[in-house]
């Protein structure tokens, strides 16, 4: 994560290829809508992984198409668990959906799930995010859906309380056991309370904070801070791009006082191309190997 312009997609694109150069497994994944991907490799990726180099594959997410598949599977749901509703012509409401607010996390969210299910056998996922707000929005998105999914489930439940006190049915109990959408608000539940435990996990789940040594760097990095304590998500690192000789880090320093710091050099030579930075990461390596991977001492 970092503010545009720091050289958050060149960082990703450097430690997924130094992680492929000591022989892991790793899928770099685009989820920032620019796709600076395709432009630092100079290989045109796509939503289907791309072979870049030995032991690295690359993927850019195609989040119009995502929104899409979203907007299906809330359609398809909706048909599944009101089948009964079919002559209220639910089609109408269903024009209303597309424009929803938070629909582009929500379809992050589905690609997330969706590779790290099809590429759990990959040793590291990276992915390079989407600019600062939405990329909070991404990871806050589990512990509010949670919090609605919740109220739902306790409207459902009386809902249901109160129709067995006016029916009177003996066997409302298998009911309750089969309500449809009794079953899909607990579904929901389940799958933002794994994807909060997988967020909040330090092991799992590793933040790359990237800027640069100024004053207005710092800044947005203080935000992205702010909304990551704010749902218990903390940072792996800190990485200072673009450092110069006579750059000084000591209010960087003292704002992340206890988080690992890694600083990157400036590069004279434009990091473009497989080539160039492949020389970069040869002239730096003792500066890669430094980070607080627990995957890195697999390679000793």
């Amino acid at each position: 994560m970092g503010k545009g312009g720091v050289g958050k997609s060149t960082s990703a694109a450097l430690n997924s290829l130094f992680l492929s150069r000591i022989g892991f497994e790793v899928l770099l994944v685009s989820l920032d809508p620019a796709h600076n991907q395709s432009d630092i490799f100079e290989k045109k990726l796509s939503d289907k992984p791309k072979q870049i180099v030995p032991h690295l594959q690359g993927i850019e997410i195609d989040q119009e198409q995502w929104i899409k598949r979203y907007l299906k599977d809330v359609q398809q749901q909706i048909r599944r668990t009101y089948a009964y509703l079919t002559s209220f012509n639910l089609e109408k409401y269903f024009k209303v959906i597309k424009h929803s607010p938070g629909l582009e996390e929500y379809a992050l969210i589905l690609a997330f799930k969706e590779i790290s299910r099809k590429f759990s056998k990959a040793d590291v996922l990276v992915f390079d995010m989407a600019p600062t707000a939405l990329s909070l929005k991404f990871f806050n998105l589990p512990s509010l859906s949670l919090v609605w999914t919740n109220h739902l489930l306790a409207l459902r439940k009386e809902i249901i309380k109160k129709r067995e006190l006016i029916t009177k049915i003996k066997l409302m109990k298998k009911e309750i056991e089969t309500d449809k959408v009794l079953s899909s608000i607990q579904k929901s539940i389940r799958e933002y309370t794994d994807l909060k435990q997988i967020f909040e996990n330090p092991y799992l789940t590793k933040i790359n904070l990237v800027m640069n040594p100024d004053l207005l760097s710092l800044a947005e990095s203080r935000r992205i801070v702010d909304g990551l304590n704010a749902i218990n998500i903390s940072l792996s690192q800190v990485i200072v791009n673009k450092m110069q000789k006579n750059s000084s880090i000591d209010h960087i320093v003292r704002e992340f006082d206890g988080v690992d710091l890694l600083t990157v050099p400036f590069s004279e030579a434009p990091l473009v191309g497989i080539d160039s930075l492949q020389r970069f990461i040869s002239a730096n390596e003792k500066i890669f190997i430094k980070q607080p991977l627990e995957i890195l001492n697999k390679a000793g």
